[in-house]
This record gives structure tokens, C-alpha cells and sequence, in this order.
């Protein structure tokens, strides 16, 4: 298994699908890295020469923010939002959608399982 900063990528599958194991690369980015460092997107992941390997992960250290860094940045910029107390780091706090969805009927992954409160009486059981 070649080791990309600091992750495995699978032997078995396509670099370009491989590189997109690290987290921050996606699957066009991944082609576009590819590209680059002038290696075929198609070549299976273990069939990669060190020196590839060397060329891909320079690209990805001189260009991209990725792995822990890039989970470090991100969890940082939620607990700023958070600290200031506008609405997106409300919505992070309450744990509920953050980007405008709809929660009345749905948010279910968001919201996590659901909390059955018990409803108000009719007036029919009431007499």
C-alpha cells in the first residue's frame, strides 16, 4: 500500500480514485494532481513507482491543506462561529441544519432519533 501523507491508499483500485481516500482530495482534484505530477489517472494504486509517489505527494504538501490540518482549520472555524453567536454557530450548537434546510419533516441525521414528547389531550377525552 502506498503512503501518501500519512494515509494508506488501496493497492487495488485506480490512483484517481485511491488519492480521493486522503481527506481534502476529491475526485477531481485528485485527476487534477494526477495530471501534474504526469502519472495515468487509470494505473492501479500499487502499480505506482516510488518516485511517482514522491511526485504525487509533493504536489498535494506544496499545494493543499489536508488530513489533520485541514480537520484542525475546519473544527476551528466552527468554534469561532460558535463563539461569536451568529446564526450558523447557533445552528452548530443546537445541533439542527446549519445551511437553511427544512427541519419540520425532516433533519433526521441532523437532529438525531427522535424524541417523542407527549401530545395535548382532545377535547373529546376531556369530558
Amino acid at each position: 500500500m502506498p503512503r501518501i501523507v500519512g494515509v494508506d491508499i488501496p493497492n487495488d483500485k485506480p490512483a484517481w480514485i485511491s488519492l480521493a481516500y486522503i481527506h481534502g482530495v476529491g475526485k477531481h482534484l485528485a485527476r487534477k494532481i494526477l495530471k501534474e505530477a504526469q502519472v495515468d489517472a487509470q494505473v492501479r494504486a500499487g502499480k505506482l513507482t516510488e518516485d511517482e509517489v514522491s511526485r504525487i505527494s509533493q504536489i498535494i504538501d506544496r499545494d493543499l491543506v489536508v488530513e489533520g490540518q485541514l480537520r484542525r482549520q475546519v473544527s476551528q472555524d466552527i468554534s469561532r462561529l460558535r463563539e461569536i453567536g451568529c446564526y450558523r454557530g447557533i445552528r452548530h450548537k443546537r445541533g439542527l441544519p446549519v445551511r437553511g434546510q427544512q427541519t419540520q419533516s425532516n433533519a433526521r441525521t441532523r437532529k438525531g432519533k427522535r424524541k417523542t414528547v407527549a401530545g395535548k389531550k382532545s377535547v373529546k377525552e376531556m369530558r
